[in-house]
Parts: C-alpha cells; structure tokens; sequence
C-alpha cells in the first residue's frame, strides 16, 4: 500500500537506523536519534539527515578502528570534516582524488615528498561507500559537524563519555550567499510550461500556482490535504518546520487551478488509500516532495529556466516580489514561516529596484 509522505521519511529514517546498528558505535547513535525524534521532537526528514550524515562518520570511525565514543578525538573529525571538503574518498591516501574507482586492490598515491608507493587499501577503509557527492558544499560540511556535536553532546549528557571533545571545534565559515530568483515574467512561463494535452496537466497547473501564491516549502506542500484549504475564503493551513503551524492567503489565479485540479481529475487519481491529500501520483498515492522536486525541475527546463532553478526558488520568488510590490517584512515573515525576521530580510538584497529607489530618495547627492 502506498505510503503518506511522513511514512516515507519514517521508513527512511528506520532503514538508516539498521545500517548504523551494523557499525561500531551504532547503538549510540541509535539511542541518539531515538532521542532526537522522541524528546527533542525533531521532524523525520532532520532526524533522517542527522542519520546519514552519522553513518557516514561511523564508516570512517571503523576504517580508523574507533570502536568507542571515548576514542573519537579533534583531530579524527577534523581529519573527517577535511576529507569531506577536498573531496578525498579515501582517508589512507591523504591526496586521492574524488573521481577516482575505488577496490580493493592497490591504488597509487604520492606522499608529501612527491614519491610514489603502492598502498594495499581494503574496500572496507575507502569513503568511496559513503555516497553523495563529492566534494560536499560548506553548508553539509556544517551539518555534518552539527550532528557531530550533537551525539558528543548527548553522550556527555547521558554518561557515555567524560569530557565533549567536539565543542572546542569551530564550524566552517559560511558566506551568506542571495537567493536565487526569477523576475515575474520567468515564473508565469513557468506556471504556464506545463501543457493542456498532458494526463497531469490539471494537478501540475495547480502544483506550480500553489507553489508560487504561497511560497511553502516542497515538504510543506506534499503533506497538504484538502481540508487544510479553504477555497470560498482564500486561505489554506500549512505546517511547518517544528510542527509550527500558518494561514497562507491564496490568490484568485491558484484557486481557480485547484478548483479545476479538483473537480476534474483528482477524483480519477483518488485511491481508498489516498486520504484527503491534495495531490497524488497516477497511483492514487501522495505524491512525495522529491516527487515535486522533479515536476518543477522538468518544467523549468521546458520554460527554459536557469538549471539551478528548484522548489525552493518559488519561494524566493513569492518572498521577493511580495517584498517588490510593497508588503512589510513581518507580513512576508510570518507567511514564510520564518522564527527569526532575519532570515526573511535577506530578501531586501534582492530587490535591486528597492534599493535603487531608497537611495535616490534618501542620499544627499542625486
């Protein structure tokens, strides 16, 4: 039976969880996440990246033979964090190269005086079996070192080490970068790229119009159901990060398409199984956020979007031109959903129109 999009992340998060138990210290971290979820109430799709990130620095625990949490040291995860940024795949060859096949038979590398020697690697020490890409962005790099921290903390806490080594570490620096965005008539070829003959057309209309009046998170829009809309009104309830709950306004524009996706093919697509969320899959199930992620990355290059355009840039786009048109910054906040009003003001950097216009009025010199 097709599973709700927090069944997905759960099932996820516990097929996660089996893998770490098959590594040193897997208990730990199991405890750990088990914490995380249960008593500090952190959403799966958190919990489940915590997770991975863990296991990865498990692996590298056992190519080191880490058995204990006593033994992890600064300088094991700074030589973690380290690899990660440079892409190297394999901790025993300090200059590998993250495109390069990893066996178990011997690679070549150089050491610091530029010889080169055969090392005789077994697969299990190569961070070849992490995954993902290589190498990691500086934000990941952070996470990483978040979770890190986090399980040294909780085994402080809980009595299964002494002393929290990871806390004299700083985090990497992080440049604070501008959202990407698309001007107004970007977003209407966007809403529009999807076409009239396609099966899906009716619910993608109403995917993107929703997407673009709301500004929710991919999340936040697969776990909608139709009773949190109200259509005669124009408003619909979205939970958010940390179960915080929001009114959205919708627009006349994504109501008229929903009323549309609703009266003419949703019925089709509804299942016994499909509950009252809002858009399902040609299955009858509800469609998942990666799901979503695809339809707007497939669209985008219809409309001959920028590559790098996703969900996420909807959002800035909803947040931006909101502020364009003159509505306050606490309004755009609590729309987002955002705790902190700083985050919802790096939107007043993209406005390039704004600012021109701030500065022409209120400098001395024209």
């Amino acid at each position: 039976m097709p599973q709700e999009p927090t069944k997905m992340s759960s099932i996820q998060t516990q097929s996660v969880s089996e893998k770490i138990m098959a590594l040193p210290l897997g208990q730990s971290v199991k405890d750990f996440l088990d914490y995380l979820t249960v008593e500090a109430g952190l959403s799966n799709n958190t919990v489940l990246a915590y997770g991975r990130d863990l296991k990865s620095f498990l692996k590298y625990c056992k190519s080191n033979k880490i058995s204990r949490l006593q033994q992890i040291n600064p300088t094991l995860i700074q030589n973690y964090l380290r690899i990660l940024a440079q892409g190297q795949k394999n901790p025993a060859c300090p200059e590998s190269t993250a495109g390069r096949p990893h066996t178990s038979g011997a690679i070549n590398c150089r050491d610091r005086g530029g010889r080169r020697e055969e090392i005789k690697i077994r697969k299990l020490c190569g961070l070849g079996e992490l995954g993902g890409k290589w190498p990691k962005a500086e934000s990941s790099i952070k996470r990483c070192l978040v979770a890190i921290r986090m399980l040294l903390r909780f085994a402080k806490l809980t009595g299964l080490v002494e002393d929290d080594m990871a806390s004299i570490l700083e985090s990497p620096k992080i440049w604070q970068k501008l959202p990407v965005t698309c001007n107004k008539q970007q977003v209407i070829d966007l809403i529009n790229a999807p076409k009239p003959t396609e099966a899906f057309y009716l619910r993608d209309k109403a995917m993107l119009e929703l997407l673009y009046a709301t500004g929710v998170r991919a999340s936040e829009l697969a776990g909608l159901k139709t009773s949190d809309i109200n259509l005669d009104i124009g408003y619909l309830r979205c939970i958010g990060k940390g179960g915080r709950e929001r009114v959205i306004p919708i627009g006349k524009a994504a109501i008229a398409a929903i009323v549309d996706y609703l009266s003419n093919l949703r019925p089709q697509l509804a299942k016994p199984f499909s509950a009252d969320f809002l858009l399902l899959s040609r299955t009858g199930r509800p469609m998942s956020r990666i799901e979503i992620w695809r339809l707007v990355k497939k669209y985008a290059i219809r409309a001959g979007m920028p590559r790098n355009l996703t969900v996420h840039t909807l959002r800035h786009c909803f947040a931006t031109h909101l502020l364009a048109g003159g509505a306050d910054l606490r309004s755009v906040q609590e729309m987002l959903g955002h705790v902190d009003i700083a985050t919802t003001q790096i939107y007043t950097h993209v406005d390039h129109e704004r600012l021109r216009r701030i500065h022409k009025k209120f400098h001395p010199r024209p």
